[in-house]
């Protein structure tokens, strides 16, 4: 898992880890802090979006929050 930044210091999310057509993003709370987005979940287009945010360290929250991408599992 890599460190997610959060430039704004606004998120929930900790840290993620990214696959060819995945993403896993882990939140700092909740009754499961862990959830994986896969193309076949979430489409393609969602998916590269949530890597860019993620490798940019800002929005991937806000993303997740308004876009609601479906997730193929949560642990």
């Amino acid at each position: 898992m890599q460190h997610y930044r959060d430039s704004d210091n606004d998120s929930n999310i900790t840290a993620f880890e990214i696959g060819d057509d995945f993403i896993v993003v882990q939140f700092e709370s909740g009754k499961y802090n862990f959830y994986k987005y896969t193309y076949f979940s979430a489409g393609s287009n969602d998916i590269e979006e949530m890597k860019r945010l993620a490798n940019c360290g800002d929005g991937l929250n806000s993303f997740i929050s308004k876009y609601k991408p479906g997730f193929e599992s949560k642990w």
